[in-house]
Formats: structure tokens, C-alpha cells, sequence
């Protein structure tokens, strides 16, 4: 017996089969989203469930119901109505809609995720119909043990936790950042195989500085500014520490934190709870991947890369360290590796000589290597750092719309032949270029990728598909590989050999593309390639607290674990003591 939830578990009968045996029947039975299968009881079901007269006659197949359930999806005139539509069925109907996804990821996947839901998080409080995941705010915080105790699933092991503070590129969303955990989660099961019974998001409210939102009458938030200093710190502790009462084996993923406290809170609790942070190391892995690919079919070392990261967030500086851990695995130092990369923010490129906050300072050049630079200002700005240091590969996160113009583009275009141009910033009204004008600014011969959906281009003759540097291909497989590894701590090697998974399985069944990346169908398959190497990661780490497997054996696992979207045979049983 596999235990899940005071209403119902997952057992297996004398032959082995997979069973729900549920502790509840009737109307109420058809009122909880895991065990509701709708039309698809069978008539055997039916009376045994006592649910015999509360449906329709006909017994449906869970493949008739997703025909219609896509239809009508795709019926819903608007984006922000196709999401509606989606959350209403995950709400009283969830197999269905993970089937709806698996089996759709490329069509819903802008929905759920980015873009759509960026639309989602900002209209949250107006579009709230129905509970879901945890909510902690100074009003419950002191009792987060009991908070936790309220959730209905016994055996958390994902968790994806926001307090809403930098909101994709949108910023402070207050309360409204739940939906981002809820969207992530769902691609944890989708795309990653972790049952929805062992996730649990959660949003954690400790105020908001947006005026409008404090005096919306809608606004479900709490109505104070937000929690600083020591108190925003004990807030986090309370909350850490009444997850680990109840789910020690849950993993945090920490989600849009604002880069003033999400280095801080990463550090503060890793080693406590199993946890990482998707903006920082997510983002860094993602993009590690793309630009060693960009290198592979460019025939050059990723070791000789000059590369220019613009945006000094999280997500920026989570690509600086990714990209700098990557270039001491390919054979360089740590101060050589430094070197060859160079990070801008609002004030220019970061060096050691000027004034930043302390996540920045690890990632500053020394001033001496500017010796010989031209530059008007104090600091080179982004043109000035193309063209002075040479850079091949250029990177954004920095949600500034249009940044990357073509001047900059044909400037990084004059220093290698097929330059690298990534404009990751989300969602795409803030991207840092449009793909189909950087390809037209080199001839058609950059390698580009975004963080948002683009169409193909046509260019030359060719349709040339633009790769999404989306942290779906990186999240869903180490979260999946941590919770197989049983891993007590999620180390920085974990994360990095998930990207040289990433990359690995490009070139492998992809290298002939035009693309960067997989396509978004591949979704599981890459997810469970990524889980199998974090877990042999994780076991080199001496971070697993499973048995130890080969690679065939991890694959094996991963496969043999990872959750789908199908009804199972449904037995009464009287509830346990």
C-alpha cells in the first residue's frame, strides 16, 4: 500500500495490478479531482461507489472524454479563457487534464506556463474560483505545522513554494504568484513524471508593495507592505521548518524570489531541506545547454567562448554561474574562467572597483583587463562590451524589451561567423529581440533561442524553428532525479550534470536540427533522461540515500516510476483507524 491521503491510497491486488482504494463513496466521491473519473466508471464502479444514477448511462473511455475536453479547450476564444478552461478541469476532474497536457504539451504548454500565465498571475485575484495548494501569511504563519496538516496528500515530495516578488519579468504580484506554483507543478507531472498526488504549491504572502493591489477591493492577498530584514527571515524559517515536520522528504523549489533575498534564501535553507532555486539554477542550466550545442555545431570550444550576460537578476547571474562552473568542467580555472565572461546591469559591466550587491561581486571583472578598452562613461556599456571584448555569445535576462538592436547584434556578428544571441527574458512582450530580426541582421547565420514561444522564421529558403531556452527541460528531470536519488541536499554538480544531460540529448537525437533544443513533445523523454544522470550525480555526490545504480538502472527507474495520466480501478474499503 502506497499511502496518499486520508481518502483514498494506491494498493495492488493479488496479481499486482494498481488499485485506488478509496474510504469515501457516493456524491462525495465524485467531488474529489483524483479519484472522479466522470463518465469512465465503469457500471460495476457505479454500484459498488454508490454512484449508480448520479451519471449519465453511457460509460465513456478516458479517450472520448479528452476528444471532447480538447475541443472545448480549443473552442475558448482567448488565451486567458483556454487557461480558465484548464484550471476548472484540473479542479474537478485531474487525470483528464494531465491527460489533456501529456498528451497536447506543444498547444497548452503557452497556456499553463509562459506567457499565458504571466497574464494569469496579474488577474488572479478577479479570475479565483477554486483552493488549491497552501497559503502561509503573518496571519498563519506561526502555525505552519498545522497549516501543513491541513493538506490532503500524506507524502509531499515536490514542493513549489513563491512569494511573488519578481514575477517572471511582470515583478511584485502579490498573492496573485500562486498561480505560477500551481503551472509549475502541473509541468512537474506532464513533463517530468511526479504524481500530483506528492506535489504541493504553495504561496507564501508576506505582503506586497504594489498600491494598486493593496486598495483592490478584489485583491486576496494580505493588505500590508511586504515583510523585510528579520522579519521576512523568520517568516521563511516558520515555513521551512513546518515542512519538514510533515514532508521531510519534500524538495523546496523556490520560485520567483526577488534577487535582493533569493541567493539568500537559497544558501539559508539547502543543506536544511532539500531545495534549489529554478530562476538562478534552473535559468543557468537551460542556457549552459544551448550555448555548448551552439558551440558543437559551430566547431568551436566552449572553453574559447567570450560571452556577454545582460541582466544582473537571478536569472542572470544564475546563467553567470552556470556558465562559469561549465567552463571549469571544460578544463579552465576558475580565474580564467571569470575572465570570459562578462555581466551588465543597469549601470554597465560589472567590474571590481564600483559599488554592487554582494551576489553581483563574485562575477565582476577586474579592472586591469579593461586596459586597452575604448569607452565613453565610467563602465562600458553593452555596445562598448561587444565590441571591446570580442564577445561570440550574447545572453538576456534582462526584461527590457527590444536591448538587443541591430547594431549590438551585427556587432557581436563581426567578432565570430555564427554568433549566439539568446533573448531569454519573459514573457515575450519584454524579450530582448525579436528572432525573426536577429536572423535577418546575420544573414541568416546566429543561433537563436528565447524564453518565450516564437514561430519559425523563414529565411534563405529554410524554416528555421526557434529553440525555447525554457527551464521546463531542466526543473521537471531534476526535481523527478532528486526525489528517485532520495537525495538529502541538491548540490551544484546535480544541477550542472542536468545540463550536459540537456545538451547531450540534443545533440544525440537532435544534432542535425536547426533548433537548440528538443521540441516541447519530448518534454517527458528529456525529463527522464535528466532524472537518471541527476541521480547518478546525486549518488557521486554521496547526497542519495538510495542503493546504488547504474545508468541503464536509473533510466530504468525513472521510467518505471514516472506518474501518467490514467484511471485506475476503483475499490471500496472502510476507512482506516
Amino acid at each position: 500500500m502506497r499511502r496518499v491521503s486520508p481518502l483514498f491510497d494506491v494498493v495492488r491486488d493479488a496479481t499486482g495490478r494498481e488499485l485506488l482504494q478509496v474510504y469515501v463513496d457516493g456524491i462525495e466521491l465524485l467531488r474529489l479531482t483524483m479519484t472522479n473519473k466522470g463518465t469512465a466508471f465503469s457500471m460495476e464502479e457505479r454500484r459498488a461507489l454508490r454512484i449508480d444514477g448520479l451519471l449519465p448511462p453511457n460509460v465513456s473511455t478516458l479517450d472520448e472524454q479528452l476528444a471532447l475536453a480538447v475541443a472545448a479547450f480549443r473552442r475558448a476564444p482567448l488565451d486567458l479563457d483556454k487557461y480558465q478552461f484548464l484550471r476548472a478541469l484540473q479542479e474537478r476532474h485531474e487525470v483528464l487534464f494531465y491527460a489533456l497536457l501529456e498528451r497536447n504539451l506543444t498547444e497548452v504548454l503557452p497556456i499553463v506556463y509562459t506567457p499565458t500565465v504571466g497574464e494569469a498571475v496579474q488577474k488572479f485575484s478577479q479570475i479565483y474560483q477554486f483552493p488549491r495548494g497552501l497559503s502561509f501569511s503573518p496571519r498563519n504563519i506561526d502555525r505552519s505545522e498545522e497549516v501543513c496538516r491541513n493538506f490532503p496528500w500524506d507524502d509531499v515530495r515536490m514542493i513549489v513554494a513563491t512569494d511573488s516578488s519578481a514575477i517572471l519579468g511582470i515583478g511584485d504580484q502579490g498573492y496573485g504568484g500562486l498561480a505560477i506554483s500551481i503551472g509549475k507543478l502541473a509541468l512537474y507531472t506532464a513533463g517530468g513524471g511526479v504524481s500530483p498526488m506528492h506535489t504541493a504549491p504553495v504561496s507564501l504572502d508576506v505582503g506586497t508593495e504594489r498600491t494598486d493591489l493593496l486598495e483592490d477591493p478584489a485583491y486576496l492577498g494580505v493588505r500590508h507592505r511586504r515583510l523585510k530584514g528579520e522579519e521576512y527571515m523568520a517568516f521563511f524559517d516558520r515555513f521551512v521548518a513546518g515542512v519538514k515536520a510533515r514532508w521531510p522528504k519534500a524538495i523546496i523549489q523556490w520560485e520567483d524570489l526577488a534577487k535582493e533575498s533569493a541567493f539568500t534564501v537559497l544558501e539559508r535553507y539547502r543543506k536544511v531541506q532539500p531545495s534549489f532555486n529554478d530562476d538562478i539554477q534552473g535559468t543557468g542550466a537551460v542556457t549552459l545547454a544551448g550555448v555548448l550545442e551552439a558551440c558543437r555545431r559551430r566547431g568551436t570550444k566552449f572553453s574559447n567562448e567570450r560571452i556577454l550576460v545582460y541582466g544582473a537578476g537571478a536569472g542572470g547571474i544564475g546563467v553567470t554561474w552556470a556558465l562559469w562552473m561549465g567552463l571549469q568542467r571544460e578544463g579552465l580555472s576558475p580565474e580564467e574562467a571569470a575572465s570570459r565572461i562578462f555581466v551588465l546591469d543597469s549601470k554597465g559591466l560589472l567590474t571590481d572597483d564600483r559599488p554592487m550587491e554582494d551576489y553581483k561581486k563574485p562575477y565582476a571583472q577586474k579592472r586591469e583587463r579593461l586596459e586597452g578598452w575604448k569607452f565613453a562613461g565610467t563602465n562600458p556599456d553593452l555596445l562598448e562590451t561587444v565590441q571591446n571584448a570580442r564577445i561570440t555569445t550574447i545572453i538576456g535576462l534582462s526584461g527590457q524589451a527590444g536591448a538587443f538592436t541591430e547594431e549590438i547584434v551585427r556587432a557581436v556578428a563581426k567578432n565570430v561567423d555564427r554568433p549566439t544571441v539568446f533573448a531569454l527574458s519573459n514573457p515575450t512582450s519584454i524579450c530582448e529581440a525579436n528572432p525573426v530580426d536577429v536572423i535577418a541582421w546575420t544573414g541568416g547565420k546566429a543561433f537563436v533561442a528565447t524564453g518565450s514561444p516564437f514561430p519559425a522564421v523563414e529565411y534563405g529558403g529554410q524554416t528555421i524553428p526557434i529553440g525555447q531556452g525554457n527551464n521546463a527541460f531542466i526543473f521537471p528531470g531534476l526535481g523527478f532525479g532528486c526525489i528517485l536519488a532520495d537525495a538529502k541536499e541538491i548540490t551544484d554538480t546535480m544541477v550542472l550534470e542536468a545540463s550536459y544531460a540537456l545538451a547531450e540529448y540534443v545533440e544525440k537525437h537532435h544534432g542535425e536540427s536547426l533548433s537548440l533544443y528538443p521540441p516541447v513533445d519530448e518534454l517527458r523523454t528529456v525529463s527522464l533522461e535528466v532524472a537518471a544522470r541527476v541521480i547518478l550525480q546525486a549518488q557521486k555526490d554521496g547526497v542519495s540515500q538510495r542503493p546504488s545504480l547504474t545508468l541503464d538502472g536509473a533510466r530504468q527507474l525513472a521510467k518505471q516510476k514516472a506518474w501518467k495520466a490514467e484511471y485506475l480501478p476503483i475499490v471500496r474499503a472502510e476507512r482506516r483507524q
